[in-house]
């Protein structure tokens, strides 16, 4: 079952982002992952959330997913985001 990563980033340091946001998505699809979205604009419908770079990923699934999020590949690339940005992060399965 697909599993979902949102995403909400506010990127600190634009030009140590480019270069993390250049590499990670070689290692997102070599683990079956791919880009629902990716930071394009967004619209608060309800409520106060108001994402800065809204980003959604999927997966096949959960092992898939934590096979990527603990890989030795992204380790050094997920370090690298978060000195370049303040994150939240969620994942959640499919239907």
């Amino acid at each position: 079952m697909a599993v979902y990563v949102i995403a909400d980033i506010e990127v600190l340091d634009p030009v140590l982002f480019e270069e993390y946001r250049q590499k990670v998505p070689a290692t997102i699809a070599a683990h079956g992952g791919r880009y629902v979205a990716r930071g394009g604009p967004t619209e608060v419908l309800e409520g106060s959330w108001t994402p800065k770079r809204c980003v959604v990923l999927e997966f096949p699934d959960m092992e898939r997913f934590k096979t990527w999020w603990s890989s030795p590949e992204y380790a050094p690339l997920r370090a690298l985001r978060q000195r370049a940005s303040n994150s939240s992060l969620v994942v959640t399965q499919g239907l």
